[in-house]
């Protein structure tokens, strides 16, 4: 009878360990039992599809081409206020703007081996697929924004200009001071901390983490009132297509979308954004890092640390704002125009 319990215990652990560590797999934008195909996509190299959507001037008639890269939990809905931006506003700038889905997001397809140096190249693909050009620019925000760093890494000559608005930092990237990253660390819920450690040390259990009842999970990925500051709460209702667009973010699965964005946004990286270059030696290009001094999910005094480490950065700290500031219709145009205009 004993042999007969232990047995089941030992079925049962292994059972919750295979559920635990293996997520359901993603419902896959037009296949069977998938949500539908809505929006233009183009066929990735590897077979990969990949969701975009088109704003500004034409692209026949662009003086500039941009390529944004959506946040944590969003999607090529989501572009800041550009959408909001007067058409004379548009016109006198002559920009093309395309938004896409991230891998898994929308109805972009997943990529399991998603890496920054994967999403990089999906973006220079992109360009291709739409004739951007030998170069374009690339703005970021939030976790997009990271997605940016990996750009001047892989695909530097193809890049005219780029902006990291807010870009989430990896608290283990090894140019930081320890000291410096563990303070910062610990300015952030105790909840989050306990879901960066997860992401980074164990990610095979980021899943388990993520839905488990036990412990509070992601204040950040639960938007709860206490990650944003004064000045992001009035913002939220700005933000609020992005609420309306919640169900189809992550209706291919929160796996391979938010939780994926934990595992390669706060793993191991192949590189240190500290380390890299100045893409534009000649003056061809700039590169620009906005930060609001209140954000409460990227400290600050990291913001300032890489930009002290990378003086070829144009470097923009905004006094009193938050992780939201680009949703200000204002602050989306002058990030805009310092990309497009401003020279070193």
């Amino acid at each position: 009878m004993q042999k007969e319990i232990r047995a089941a215990l030992l079925f049962g652990l292994v059972v919750w360990v295979y559920q635990a560590t293996n997520p359901p797999p993603p419902k896959i934008c037009g296949t069977p039992g998938g949500p539908p195909v809505t929006a233009p996509r183009i066929k990735l190299r590897d077979g990969r599809y990949l969701a975009y959507k088109e704003h500004g001037v034409s692209r026949e008639t662009a003086k500039y081409k941009i390529i944004h890269v959506h946040g944590f939990a969003s999607m090529r809905h989501n572009t800041m206020s550009v959408e909001k931006l007067s058409p004379e506003v548009v016109e006198e700038l002559g920009f093309h703007l395309v938004s896409f889905d991230r891998p898994g997001y929308g109805e972009s397809d997943p990529h399991p081996k998603r890496t920054p140096e994967s999403i990089a190249l999906d973006i220079e693909e992109l360009a291709d697929h739409l004739e951007f050009g030998s170069r374009f620019y690339v703005m970021g925000f939030s976790m997009g924004g990271q997605v940016v760093w990996g750009c001047l890494k892989y695909i530097p000559h193809r890049l005219a200009g780029a902006a990291l608005i807010a870009p989430v930092v990896n608290y283990w990237w090894p140019g930081f001071p320890a000291n410096l990253s563990t303070e910062a660390y610990y300015l952030q819920l105790p909840q989050d901390q306990w879901t960066l450690r997860v992401a980074h040390h164990a990610p095979w259990l980021t899943y388990w983490w993520n839905t488990q009842k036990w412990f509070p999970a992601s204040a950040v990925a639960a938007r709860k009132p206490e990650v944003f500051s004064r000045q992001d709460l009035e913002l939220l209702s700005m933000v609020a297509d992005g609420r309306m667009n919640m169900p189809q973010t992550m209706q291919q699965g929160k796996f391979e979308t938010i939780h994926r964005d934990m595992m390669v946004g706060f793993g191991k990286w192949e590189f240190d954004p500290m380390d890299l270059e100045n893409p534009f030696p000649d003056n061809e290009g700039t590169v620009h890092l906005w930060q609001g001094d209140e954000d409460k999910m990227v400290p600050v005094s990291l913001q300032r640390y890489i930009a002290q480490r990378l003086p070829w950065i144009n470097y923009h700290e905004i006094s009193g704002s938050g992780h939201m500031f680009p949703y200000i219709p204002e602050i989306c145009e002058a990030i805009i125009k310092a990309l497009l205009l401003e020279k070193n």
